[in-house]
């Protein structure tokens, strides 16, 4: 499975063993706003971090949408042996689901 309603990551925040923030470097410097718990990871430097990411239990990514900057990263994820997932609609969706994001 791609992808993990907003609602369902709410439920399961707990038990994962990575969220990673992967939105663009300029749309995560004009937010405010960060998922608890949340690491951010350049999108556009993959290969320098994918190797600190754990492979035991599931990751759980997110962008602002849940559009293509997910889907690559994802793509590359699972491609790599991750059991990774984005959140359907992104951020913007994990907030209209009630979900938690505090200030950076």
């Amino acid at each position: 499975m791609r992808s993990i309603k907003p609602e369902e990551f709410i439920t399961k925040k707990d038990e994962l063993v990575a969220v990673l923030d992967i939105r663009r470097d300029s749309d995560y410097e004009a937010s405010e706003e960060i998922v608890p718990g949340a690491t951010w990871k350049n999108p556009a430097a993959i290969d320098e971090w994918i190797e600190t990411v754990p492979k035991e239990g599931q990751v759980v990514i997110y962008c602002v949408r849940g559009g293509g900057v997910s889907n690559s990263v994802v793509d590359r994820l699972q491609a790599e042996g991750f059991n990774a997932q984005f959140i359907e609609g992104g951020i913007e969706g994990l907030k209209g689901a009630g979900g938690t994001v505090v200030k950076k």
